[in-house]
């Protein structure tokens, strides 16, 4: 190692455009893990600047957590899941061009996400990157609102995962079974049942989750095709005019630009998410390099297979109000019906979908858990000192991983009163990433903006981050707007999206909280670091 003109101690260990800062020293370094699990030169500077201790293994690699990133997000799954949404508002031609435009968003938004993440490659994510890059004078309260909420979207996000596989289930007991009548508390029991499965992933088979998340990434790249083919081959075809300028505003707005842009957040939450594997980043090997580089192949992994569903959708449904008025209350299920004739053809179809979205809530559960770790490890939560515990032996936030269950069986038990209620408390996932994707990307536009010195990292935007960050935060906003929209009018009690009480509700409660009790135990990021700029 040799100091360099700048004040920095370069090092052939460590990837190309890293370095060693004057104020992180290797000696520092502190860790509950063997040395196998420490990760490498790198990551270890990355934890002592961070003013952490590694008590996680890192043993994921690119392709495990490339995996662990794609399955998660589950966009084509998402896609034919979602059909009805987009349907209802957009049609074919909504579908594909909010596609398009999520799509390019996505380009923007996690091109700025994976630059933070190479600079502070921690579980925390967008809450200690507002710790770090926001104005002083409002950094501890901004980085607290940014945890809370989060912490509370992702909690929502495994109950939403579980719900819609369990709805989909009773979808096909419909098709198969007429006569069969949906009943609440058989969707509680399935999404209670989704839950636990995927605990066991979480916890006896943690070790191996790496290995899973590889084979489902497989899994996620062939079941598309086995999907796809059948519809290409026997479904009836749509020319291009009207599969891809076909619109629809069954929505009743007042104009069809209103309808197309509530349909987008059907393309959106297929594409939303990537900072899922950030908060996996002190588990993952080289996480300064690796992470980045995953990330942002996820997106355009997704993107891809999402376009080659979008494009089969447009030209194979020649009669969308016909799978509208499904009685399976899934217009995808339908369209497997009627392409195939064949009650087994459609059923080994949606079990794709199925087994595919399920291994995402299997990913969930593992950022989730991660996430509310991170945040208790800062005491940002109540009971932080039970939350932020790492089980010697397990090596993982055990506790918090116990507590997702918990929030899962909770939150799925509201269904048996109100499915109004349960998709309330789900649908504040979208608006908590996108808000804490337009806060952590804010923070450093402004630094940018001020020209003010940003820490070095292994994937850096250069001289384009301020215009790439100005134009994700121009896509965040318009989607954050429209985020609160319901999918029709007029509206009522049971048609209204709560989102905007639910995420209203969260940042209250924490402000709240903050004033009375949270600014006084609450340890922002950039107060525990040992990086000077």
């Amino acid at each position: 190692m040799s100091k360099s003109s700048n004040g920095y101690v370069q090092t052939t260990a460590l990837p190309k455009g890293m370095h060693f800062s004057d104020d992180v020293q290797l000696e520092d370094f502190n860790a509950t893990v063997a040395d196998k699990w420490q990760g490498t030169v790198a990551d270890k500077h990355d934890m002592v600047m961070l003013g952490r201790t590694q008590v996680l293994r890192r043993n994921f690699s690119f392709i495990s957590i490339l995996g662990f990133s794609a399955v998660l997000i589950c966009t084509w799954e998402l896609l034919f899941a979602n059909l009805l949404f987009a349907l209802t508002d957009g049609g074919t031609g909504g579908l594909f061009w909010g596609f398009t435009v999520t799509v390019v968003a996505s380009i923007f938004i996690f091109l700025s996400v994976a630059e933070m993440a190479s600079m502070s490659p921690t579980a925390g994510g967008q809450y200690h990157w507002v710790s770090e890059f926001a104005p002083a004078f409002c950094q501890k309260f901004l980085s607290y609102i940014s945890g809370w909420v989060l912490a509370m979207g992702w909690q929502g996000a495994v109950v939403g995962l579980s719900f819609v596989v369990g709805t989909i289930i009773q979808g096909l007991i419909s098709l198969s079974n007429p006569s069969y009548e949906p009943q609440q508390w058989h969707g509680t029991l399935l999404i209670i049942s989704v839950v636990l499965f995927c605990i066991v992933f979480n916890t006896s088979l943690a070790k191996k989750l790496p290995l899973i998340e590889g084979f489902i990434l497989l899994l996620h790249i062939i079941g598309l095709f086995a999907i796809v083919i059948p519809l290409w081959v026997l479904a009836p075809r749509n020319t291009p005019s009207v599969a891809l300028f076909r619109f629809n505003n069954g929505g009743n707005w007042p104009t069809m630009g209103v309808a197309y842009m509530v349909g987008l957040l059907t393309a959106l939450s297929s594409m939303m998410g990537y900072d899922c594997s950030v908060h996996m980043s002190e588990e993952i090997k080289d996480a300064s390099n690796t992470l980045p580089r995953a990330m942002l192949w996820g997106v355009g992994l997704n993107a891809m297979l999402g376009y080659v569903v979008v494009i089969t959708l447009c030209f194979t449904i020649t009669d969308p109000q016909a799978l509208l008025d499904s009685e399976t209350g899934f217009p995808f299920i339908q369209l497997f019906f009627n392409v195939t004739h064949s009650y087994t053809a459609t059923h080994i179809m949606t079990a794709i979908i199925i087994i595919n979205i399920v291994s995402a809530v299997i990913s969930e559960i593992a950022t989730a858990s991660r996430q509310i770790w991170s945040f208790a490890r800062d005491d940002g939560f109540p009971f932080s000192n039970f939350l932020k515990k790492v089980s010697p032996g397990w090596n993982i936030p055990l506790n918090a991983v116990v507590v997702s269950f918990g929030c899962g069986v909770a939150i799925s038990l509201i269904n048996l009163g109100s499915s109004v209620a349960l998709n309330a408390i789900v649908s504040l996932t979208m608006s908590a990433l996108l808000s804490s994707y337009m806060l952590s990307i804010g923070c450093i536009f402004l630094k940018r903006l001020r020209r003010e010195p940003l820490p070095l990292s292994a994937f850096t935007l250069g001289r384009w981050g301020l215009m790439i960050n100005a134009v994700a935060l121009g896509f965040l906003f318009t989607f954050f707007v429209f985020c609160f929209f319901p999918t029709a009018t007029p509206v009522d009690a049971t048609t209204m999206n709560w989102n905007i009480a639910m995420f209203g509700g969260i940042t209250l409660f924490a402000t709240i909280w903050y004033i009375f009790r949270g600014h006084k135990k609450y340890r922002p990021p950039v107060n525990i670091q040992n990086r000077k700029l």
